[in-house]
Parts: structure tokens; sequence; C-alpha cells
């Protein structure tokens, strides 16, 4: 039996990820501010055995103009995430909890502190997943003209990831000895500040909190562009990716995977974790009557403003909703999900109409509906063929989606040797496999003890 198991993530928006979820008849229509159903949530994805519960976020609302006017879109307000997850962090003993939050408008020392407080309350299971926004429609919330443009977003996460690494680094481990008889609190020598002058940052440090549980909070990118892949291979732990086909996420994996060697780093390192939307039926027929009965519920204008947000922004109202995608001009919003729009509807021929009700429910992830040993045989197919690590799961709808996967999937694939019986350890950074990062400055310190001999004998 091999000894590489599949990793899992729970994605859990609010009622669910189809656009028309909250209308399901079982579904918790107001779930994005309702703490007892994610309480229920990261109870059920912990008792499946899940490495992560994973919240996408935005610094906007809503995501088209028609939709929000009329108020049909369901993207009216959530939690914040690290807020959310701090507070099902003391319901729950070993999931992880991977939070959204992004460089392009956040500040290096505040999230910095947010994610060590969090890694600290649950205990060592916090994860960062690094954003650089997508959306332009944040930029005036922040005082900003426009959206700063794509290269320059991912040239500041790179800097701002840096930092953020940096703070976290601050106090060495043992920093804090809190000696009552003493009156010795702290050791001085095991204090850093970072004194970090950038071309976007200049953060002295330190940072007012002690090195979290996992050394540093797991890294978690999500962008698929040449310039995301290539940020990536060089910062991040796990991958949340789009894909719709086995052929093209092998392709993914093995690109993302062959860029890590040019940053010192091994494939082990970085976990590939494509995205899901897997609606499981104990039978095909009854998993397609599931999905059918949630694209009864797309509101039309719902749907077309769901794809315009993917493909850019761009107002798609003007165009004949039967007649096909036109060709789109390149934005600075979202460039690799825009490109997935295109490649999913010449790929099938969509007409526009057609593609929003194709993205309705994944948003241009990997769509699975079928039994339950056919949905095992998919993922098991692209597990061992070599397009992913693992798969961050997006339940249709809430709870129900999750409910099905967890109690219908979960033992199928531990019944065929591919998932986990029991949880290996108390971290995420366990459970994942990924090693605790070293201290910069004490690894720093050591490697100019080494040297020394050595110079001094030339």
């Amino acid at each position: 039996m091999s000894q590489r198991k599949i990793r899992l993530g729970a994605f859990i928006p609010g009622a669910g990820h189809h656009v028309a979820a909250w209308r399901h008849p079982e579904a918790q229509a107001d779930g994005a501010i309702n703490l007892a159903h994610y309480v229920r949530l990261a109870q059920t994805a912990e008792r499946g055995l899940f490495d992560t519960l994973f919240l996408a976020d935005g610094l906007a609302a809503g995501y088209g103009a028609t939709a929000a006017a009329e108020g049909k879109q369901a993207w009216g307000g959530s939690f914040e995430p690290v807020t959310l997850f701090s507070a099902l962090s003391v319901v729950t003993e070993r999931i992880g909890f991977v939070a959204t939050a992004s460089t392009t408008y956040e500040d290096p020392f505040i999230l910095a502190r947010k994610f060590a407080s969090l890694d600290h309350l649950s205990a060592g299971r916090a994860g960062w997943n690094v954003v650089t926004t997508g959306s332009g429609t944040a930029a005036g919330n922040f005082g900003l003209a426009q959206h700063p443009a794509h290269a320059d977003r991912y040239d500041r996460a790179r800097e701002f990831v840096d930092v953020v690494k940096g703070l976290w680094d601050s106090w060495e481990d043992d920093a804090f000895v809190r000696d009552q008889a003493s009156g010795q609190f702290y050791q001085p020598a095991k204090r850093h500040e970072l004194n970090h002058a950038g071309k976007h940052f200049a953060v002295r440090g330190p940072l007012n909190v002690p090195r979290p549980p996992q050394g540093h909070p797991v890294i978690v990118q999500a962008g698929s562009s040449d310039t995301g892949k290539e940020f990536a291979a060089e910062t991040a732990e796990v991958i949340f990716t789009a894909q719709q086909t086995l052929e093209e996420a092998r392709a993914f994996y093995a690109d993302v995977k062959g860029r890590l060697a040019h940053h010192g780093r091994r494939p082990e390192q970085l976990l590939i974790m494509p995205g899901v939307f897997a609606v499981v039926g104990r039978t095909e027929e009854e998993a397609q009557r599931k999905y059918e009965e949630l694209q009864a519920l797309i509101l039309p204008e719902v749907g077309l403003s769901l794809l315009s947000n993917l493909a850019g922004g761009v107002d798609l109202s003007r165009y004949d909703l039967d007649g096909p995608v036109p060709e789109l001009p390149e934005t600075e919003n979202m460039k690799s999900r825009q490109a997935l729009m295109l490649s999913i509807a010449r790929q099938h021929g969509f007409t526009i109409r057609q593609l929003y009700l194709w993205v309705a429910g994944a948003r241009g992830h990997w769509t699975v509906v079928g039994s339950v040993e056919q949905v095992a045989d998919q993922l098991q197919s692209w597990f061992e063929q070599g397009a992913a690590d693992g798969f961050n799961v997006m339940p249709p709808w809430l709870p129900g989606g999750l409910d099905d996967f967890v109690e219908l999937v979960v033992p199928e694939l531990q019944r065929r040797g591919l998932f986990r019986t029991a949880y290996e350890g108390h971290t995420l950074r366990d459970n994942l496999g990924l090693a605790r990062p070293d201290n910069r400055f004490v690894a720093t310190a050591t490697a100019a003890r080494e040297a020394a001999p050595a110079l001094a004998a030339g």
C-alpha cells in the first residue's frame, strides 16, 4: 500500500459554492454570517479528517452591478476569515485553518500579527492564503482611483511575504522564559528587529507576538498566471488551483514542481491541491438529479454577473446571451481566470449562457458529478497520475454537500488506502507533512559561527 496519501481541504463559503446555493431548500441561506453553521461545518470536516478549512475573501461587496442593484447576488456580506477561524479554533482540535489575506491592500505588520495570533490560538493550525486581490472593485475602498497593475501587485507581494516571514522570526522559540522568581520575562539576545527598508515597505519590528508554534503559518497561494506560478514556486507550500482536465492538471503540476529547483526547493516542499466541485450520490442518477436541481435555481442576471467577474470585469450584458463568447480585452484583474473562461468557451463552443451555466458551480474548477465510486475513481486518477497531491473540496451547497463527501467519499478513499484513518500530528504542518522553518536570525548567526574558523584559518 502506498505511503503517499491524498490531502483534503474543505472550501466552505457560507451556503456553498454553487452560485444559487443559498436558494437550495436544504442550504443555510445565512451561512456566511452564522457561527453555529460554521461550527457544524468545522466539526464535520474534522470528523472527516480533512487537513484544512479554507475561506477565500474579497475586499469589496459583490461581483456584478446588475445583480447587486437588484439585490439578487449572494455576496452581500461574510465573516472576515481570521476572525471566524479564531472562534472555530476553540471547538476543534486538529483541522487547520487557511485564511485569505491580501498583499495589495493590507499591511505586513498587522497581517503578521493576525496570523501569528491565530497560530497561537489554534495551537499551530494556521495558514495564510496569499492573494494579490484579483478584482479591481476593491481599489475605491482604500482610497485608490484604480487597481494596481498585475505585475506591480506581484512585485509588492514578494516583498510583503518576505517582511511577514521576517516578523514571525522576531523572537527565537525559547526567547520568553517568564521566570517569576528572577523577574526575567524574556532573553534580550533572542529578540530581533527586522529593520527592513525596501521598495514598498519600511518595517522596524520586532513583532509584538511570540514566534508562532509552527514557526511560520503555512503559506498557501492560488495564482495560476505565469507570474503567479513563479511566485508560488518561490514562496508557497500549498497551491489551490483550477484545472478542468487531467491533462491540464498534469501540465500545471509538472510546470510548478519543475520551477522549485531554481529556488533551491524540493518537490515535496510544495503540495498542489486543485479545487473539485463534487456532487455525490449513492448512484449516478441521484448525483445528476442533485446537480440539475441546483442548475435550475440560477437566475440569468446572477449567472451573467458571475461570468463577467470571472472574465476580468468585462461587462458581458451588452452581448447576445445565446451568441458566442466574444474575444475579451485583457485586463489587470484575474488574468489566469479570464484565460480559463475563454479556454472553456472555445473548447466546448459555448454561448455566453452555456458558459455561465457551466461555471455557476465551480467558477472554472473541476466539476465531478457521480456516484461515490465514480467520484473516488476520478480523484484517485488525478492523484496517481501526477496531477494533484490532494484536493480542495468545494461543496455545492452547505451543509449537505460537505456531509455527502465526508459520509460517502472519505470512507471509500480510506478503503482504497488513499486517505488517512487518523491525523498524523497536532499542527497543520504535521498533518501536511511540511517541515517547520528555521528562524532566519538563528540560521544567519549559526552560519556566521560556522564560517568563522575557516575565515580565521585563511
